[in-house]
């Protein structure tokens, strides 16, 4: 793949480098992605739509991508890029500071917040608020 994405600080690196499907820079994809599978897929290109891991699954939003109009769902979520619309982690949100997110985000267990990231909309923790955390 093209770009080495940032250094992830939450995101395990082997869930990024284990990625096999790809949407390419300059490509443009209209539809959804869906897998009941611990899959997990980077969107350099241009994706209208929306993408689904039903269970497990890490999606990469790599620098140049561009994700609109969407719903996104999965454990690991990294974005790079820019994502307008709802994202849904499972595990760990990761929005480094070259990242733009337009919409809603919400997750279950971490998130890391990079210097310089651009968020308009709400983060909201799923978890129990009252569990005690370490």
């Amino acid at each position: 793949m093209s770009q080495n994405p940032t250094s992830t600080r939450l995101v395990p690196a082997e869930r990024l480098s284990a990625i096999t499907s790809l949407i390419a820079e300059g490509a443009v994809f209209d539809g959804n992605f869906h897998t009941t599978r611990d899959q997990g897929i980077k969107v350099d290109g241009q994706l209208k739509g929306n993408i689904t891991f039903e269970s497990g699954g890490t999606l990469h939003v790599g620098a140049t991508g561009v994700i609109e109009n969407t719903r996104l769902e999965a454990d690991y979520v990294f974005i790079e890029g820019k994502v307008i619309g709802t994202v849904i982690a499972r595990k760990a949100l990761e929005i480094t500071g070259s990242a733009t997110l337009l919409g809603d985000a919400s997750y279950d267990e971490l998130i890391d917040m990079h210097p310089r990231a651009r968020v308009r909309g709400k983060i909201e923790y799923r978890g129990d608020i009252d569990a005690d955390h370490v």
